[in-house]
């Protein structure tokens, strides 16, 4: 896994090669994106393309009009002026119709690539691996499905309506403009090269700027969204004039890259004018002096100053497009980025089907490292029989979460084999992995929705009964009836309408619902008093009865009900036994226990 892959494109200082990569992953995506609309995608470029015919053939009609259809009008001959009249009104009604049909097959286009992607990113950060989502925020998550998505959806909105058309429009005109009069396009001709030099040199400049400019904003929402998802932490340390100057940094570096764009605009745009205004002044003199020379008619020196006007006014829509398009493919950059990401946790190619667990579970030569200069578990074997409830306790950082989440797996070993019942769970079926083994962490998330709804989780076609059974057996029924609409009760996002330990009670009855082989408490009655641990323990010496638990706890008194007891120091096994024993010895568990002891006296 490239974690830090990811995390290093909110750089812009790519070497050669590193961009060479990132435009080929951009462009595999956007082919990919727009393959399922080939079909949309090519009626819509026929329709621009004669559609943008219609638009050009008047000038020309115009010209035809003055200098064949007046002087035929003169001599009674009304043919050839109703003809132009006729012609130019028929081509701005087709051009009309098919710029209206050519909008909304483009905004067809548009949303279906927007669904498709939105859905991706959705659907793929939902199967990356934990080690993915504990590096890349919850803050650049989000941008990728709002800042990034929205300048995908202008480019596809607008900006390609500016740069097909626009370039079909210019490149007809100047086409339409040869034919009618060479020395015109000749003209014409002159301006293209310090038409391209200005170009050039917007678009040297403006790219880092336009790179710049998403990633100020992109660290503004993540800013913004770490600071009101940690707003108690906020409050609770004060440190609300800290996040305002930092925000205040990130705001005016945000506005700082926004105004150099605007300089850049602001000499790119006038020279534009200026070009064009020089190119239609030098058409203008040239052809006045042919018209008085006999050498060139009225009609075409006016259809000739048209086009070289029109062939400019795309340009200013264009540099629009230019700047929305730099926008866009950093936001795809960053995007394809997290596409590409592939999870460190991969599920089987031929997964082995487990459809009743008994919970035995097995470690068997284990390595762990998170990254190589950071070792947790060295050589590590563990066999804990179906049905038996274990406790793992030890200080900080010894690794027993390491071990729950490689039980979960949330991360595969770095060696060595971890098995339930006798299945290496990189080969167990996804479904069944999930089925078989349960975790409740810390962190009791509760999702937006009503109680009994966040209950169901674990067993999504659950009765109200087995709810309610659910939750009195960890104690949760009594609170939750006394909630506004009982198990009706709206909890809000992350359970705005609970206490933490009310939360936690929640997500036991969810646990014990899924009715897992293998139930992991990693520290989960943290949260709770002393009476509402007591009556979890109640319930869990029921629920835990007949299948294998795993539990993490400081809280030494919820040790008391586990069979076994496993010691670990900097990611080994330093003593094991029941509880009784090790508490009647001399060993690491029986002072700690002599210490928690002596602090509830």
């Amino acid at each position: 896994m490239t974690v830090t892959g990811v995390a290093g494109e909110e750089r812009h200082d790519f070497t050669k090669a590193e961009s060479k990569q990132i435009r080929q992953r951009s462009l595999r995506l956007l082919r990919s994106l727009l393959h399922p609309v080939r079909g949309t995608l090519w009626l819509t470029m026929a329709v621009v393309l004669v559609s943008t015919l219609a638009q050009v053939a008047g000038p020309a009609l115009i010209a035809y009009g003055i200098d064949r259809g007046l002087p035929a009008l003169v001599e009674g001959e009304w043919m050839p002026v109703a003809f132009a009249g006729f012609a130019y009104l028929f081509t701005g009604v087709v051009g009309a119709f098919l710029i209206a049909w050519y909008i909304r097959l483009a905004a067809r286009i548009s949303q279906a690539v927007l669904i498709d992607l939105r859905t991706r990113i959705f659907l793929h950060t939902q199967k990356l691996s934990l080690e993915f989502h504990e590096s890349y925020t919850s803050g650049r998550i989000i941008s990728r499905q709002t800042s990034d998505l929205d300048a995908i959806r202008e480019l596809l909105d607008e900006g390609v309506n500016a740069l097909v058309r626009g370039t079909l429009y210019m490149g007809f005109t100047g086409i339409a403009l040869v034919l009618l009069d060479p020395v015109s396009g000749l003209v014409l001709a002159g301006s293209i090269l310090p038409l391209a030099l200005l170009t050039r040199w917007f678009q040297q400049r403006s790219q880092r700027l336009f790179r710049r400019s998403r990633t100020a904003s992109a660290n503004l929402i993540v800013q913004f969204v770490e600071t009101m998802t940690g707003i108690r932490a906020v409050q609770a340390f004060r440190t609300e004039r800290r996040n305002r100057k930092e925000f205040g940094r990130l705001v005016e570096d945000y506005r700082d890259v926004n105004a150099r764009v605007i300089q850049l605009f602001g000499i790119y745009d006038p020279g534009l004018i200026l070009i064009g205004n020089v190119t239609v002044a030098v058409v203008l003199l040239v052809g006045g002096l042919r018209v008085i020379d006999g050498q060139l008619e009225i009609g075409v020196l006016l259809a000739a100053l048209l086009y070289t006007r029109r062939f400019f006014d795309p340009l200013e829509d264009m540099a629009m497009f230019y700047n929305g398009y730099q926008s866009a493919a950093s936001a795809l950059e960053k995007i394809s980025g997290v596409l590409e990401e592939d999870p460190s946790v991969p599920d089987p190619r031929d997964p082995v089907d487990l459809w009743k667990a008994d919970g035995r579970v097995r470690f068997e030569g284990v390595e762990f490292a998170y990254t190589p200069e950071r070792m947790v578990l060295p050589r590590f074997d563990l066999d804990i029989p179906a049905g038996q409830t274990i406790a793992l306790v030890g200080s900080t950082g010894a690794g027993k979460s390491t071990l729950a989440k490689l039980i979960a797996r949330f991360y595969d070993p770095s060696d060595g084999v971890v098995e339930l019942d006798g299945v290496d769970l990189r080969r167990l079926h996804p479904k069944d992995l999930r089925r078989a083994i349960v975790m409740v962490t810390q962190e009791a998330y509760l999702f937006s929705g009503s109680v009994a709804d966040n209950i169901r989780l674990g067993k999504p076609d659950a009765t109200p009964e087995e709810i309610i059974a659910a939750a009195k057996a960890v104690g949760a029924h009594e609170f939750i009836e006394g909630l506004p609409s009982g198990y009706d009760t709206d909890v809000n996002k992350r359970g705005g309408r609970v206490s933490a330990g009310q939360r936690q009670l929640i997500s036991f009855a969810r646990a014990f619902l899924a009715d897992p082989a293998v139930l992991i408490l990693d520290e989960a009655t943290s949260s709770l008093d002393i009476p509402s641990e007591r009556a979890v323990q109640e319930g869990l010496q029921t629920l835990l009865a007949d299948r294998t638990a795993v539990i993490i706890a400081h809280r030494l008194s919820t040790v008391a009900i586990a069979d076994r007891v496993l010691v670990m120091e900097h990611g080994r096994i330093v003593e094991d036994g029941a509880p009784a024993e090790l508490i009647g010895g001399s060993g690491r568990f029986a002072k700690l226990h002599a210490a928690w002891r002596d602090s509830l006296v």
